[in-house]
């Protein structure tokens, strides 16, 4: 295959491992120690090393004596994680001149813009990205997607986030890398499988991305810092280990010293890495925690297998806006941006009218998204059916709160009956703003009532029914507004502001949760009978043959 080029195997030689041992051993001594051999020896001198153990310690080294024990040398371990520098520096100084974390790497092509919204405009140079997800979500066709848009030639500048700046020209420092140049190292896969697989993306008329099959990190680091690339990719970090660090790979002491020695080449050099992590059972990413310590991005990559969309969340952002999440849809080409997200999680919606579903707006980031839930109410069994919840999509805490309000407050005998809720499109609620829809669903199936579809409920509720407001109400409505949504039922303790772009809306304000069920469902009694809010049959003799509230 002309397109993907394997790395041509360079030997670990004696100089590649000074270089190693210069910029990232004794990364304080390197910038008074000289060139070549002599940089790493003058290193050594400078903390006091003769010989023996200390001299032999260094990568590439498993042996060696310390002193006259016997006992072999200690494992590797990098020190601080960036250098330091020799003085402190007033803020003005360091931001005078300069863009400072402004620099980005543009990303292009399908999917390019939508994962720069998440990383904050683009790819930082010298930045620790990690991506986690679990095992055939995608996240290496993510990063082989990324690897094709930093190897563009078209995109081999540096822009400010908002502006047309190329930063090339201005940029200083040890940014010496090729252009456009992009290293891939797996240790899972062989060359031969990344290539089909950029093959069946269409990706493969690509010279400048390299392919490298490693696990011995300092194999690696020698390439890294022999051709200088633009961006490097390592799939995995758990799969990656040091000679002189106890455990093996995938260990905690592995993982921490395998990301802190990429770090130490990754910041000094403006050269970004992306790291793949594999996850646990609980959804955690494996490995210490430090490890989301040490890199300044961690993303996670979140979708169902038997759906094709997958959701990138920004978990940690040193660069830009935590909780961004990006909107992708997988095909046989890779991933591809969604254009409009909240109209995928609404399809099909108009077709089935007798579903008790409520819509409304989550934030995500700073992206509002559309959402729709659905709830179904059914009697319990027998005399002694226990009545049972199932909350697929919302929090549980969330779950049992609503329903304990509309116990208490709506009178809806919450005791009667099983309910079980389902966000469309495997989505999550994750914020109290929902709690309204939410309410509003499980009454509309209690009760049979069916929703106007052109209703949106957005407010939290509190433990009083009171109804609480919540953040960027009008960004929220004016999302809403796009799709078709034309009535809004929001708590009464938002100000009456002028909603500039909002045209030919109809703001239904509610202090409480029985106000809000009136103008929804029509109906303002607390205890009516089934006769008066629906039909009712299913669900008539549980509440005739119980006059309980509860």
């Amino acid at each position: 295959m002309q397109a993907l080029q394997q790395s041509s195997s360079r030997t670990l030689n004696a100089r590649n491992v000074e270089r190693i041992e210069k910029f990232i051993y004794a990364p304080e001594t390197a910038t008074t120690a000289s060139g070549g051999g002599g940089g790493a020896r003058a290193a050594r001198a400078a903390t006091g090393s003769k010989g023996g153990a200390n001299e032999g310690a260094g990568w590439g080294s498993r042996g060696g004596q310390a002193g006259t024990s016997g006992k072999p040398a200690a494992p590797f371990r990098t020190g601080a994680w960036v250098q330091g520098s020799n003085r402190p520096q007033s803020l003005t100084d360091v931001s005078r001149g300069g863009y400072g974390d402004a620099w980005r790497l543009p990303l292009r092509g399908p999917g390019g813009a939508e994962l720069g919204r998440v990383l904050g405009g683009g790819v930082v140079p010298g930045s620790m990205v990690l991506i986690g997800g679990d095992p055939g979500v995608g996240k290496s066709t993510l990063l082989l997607q990324v690897a094709s848009m930093l190897a563009d030639i078209s995109s081999a500048d540096v822009v400010v986030p908002g502006t047309e700046v190329n930063c090339v020209d201005d940029m200083t420092g040890d940014l010496e890398q090729e252009q456009a140049t992009v290293l891939y190292v797996s240790g899972e896969e062989s060359i031969q499988q990344i290539g089909s697989r950029a093959a069946r993306m269409g990706l493969a008329v690509n010279d400048n991305i390299y392919l490298y099959s490693a696990t011995r990190l300092q194999d690696v680091l020698a390439e890294i810092l022999s051709m200088r690339p633009r961006a490097v990719i390592v799939d995995s970090i758990q799969t990656v280990y040091l000679d002189d660090v106890n455990g093996s790979a995938g260990s905690v002491s592995q993982v921490r010293e395998c990301a802190t020695a990429l770090l130490h080449v990754a910041k000094p050099h403006d050269i970004p890495i992306f790291l793949v992590g594999h996850v646990t059972k609980s959804g955690d990413i494996a490995g210490p925690k430090v490890l989301e310590h040490i890199v300044d991005v961690v993303l996670y990559m979140e979708g169902e297998k038997h759906q094709s969309f997958r959701l990138i969340r920004g978990m940690k952002n040193r660069y830009g806006a935590i909780e961004e999440v990006g909107v992708f849809s997988m095909n046989e080409k890779g991933l591809e941006a969604v254009p409009n997200p909240s109209a995928l999680f609404l399809t099909n919606r108009d077709s089935s009218p007798g579903v008790s579903s409520a819509v409304t707006v989550q934030m995500e980031g700073t992206r509002p998204l559309l959402l729709e839930v659905q709830a179904l109410c059914s009697p319990v069994q027998g005399q002694e059916g226990m009545p049972m919840r199932f909350p697929t999509g919302v929090s549980r805490d969330r779950f049992n709160l609503i329903t304990a309000v509309l116990a208490k407050h709506a009178r809806l005998k919450m005791h009667a009956v099983s309910i079980h809720t389902n966000v469309v499109g495997g989505m999550s609620m994750t914020e109290p703003a929902n709690d309204l829809a939410i309410a509003v669903a499980i009454a509309s199936s209690y009760y049979e009532q069916p929703i106007a579809r052109d209703i949106a409920c957005i407010g939290e509720i509190g433990l009083g029914g009171e109804l609480r407001e919540v953040g960027r109400i009008e960004q929220r409505m004016a999302e809403a507004a796009k799709l078709g949504f034309t009535t809004f039922v929001i708590p009464a303790s938002h100000a009456k502001p002028t909603f500039s772009r909002l045209t030919d809306v109809r703001i239904i304000r509610c202090r409480h949760i029985m106000e809000a069920l009136k103008a929804v469902l029509g109906t303002g009694k607390s205890a009516a009978s089934m006769t008066e809010l629906g039909t009712g049959s299913a669900l008539q003799d549980p509440f005739d043959n119980d006059d309980s509230d509860f």
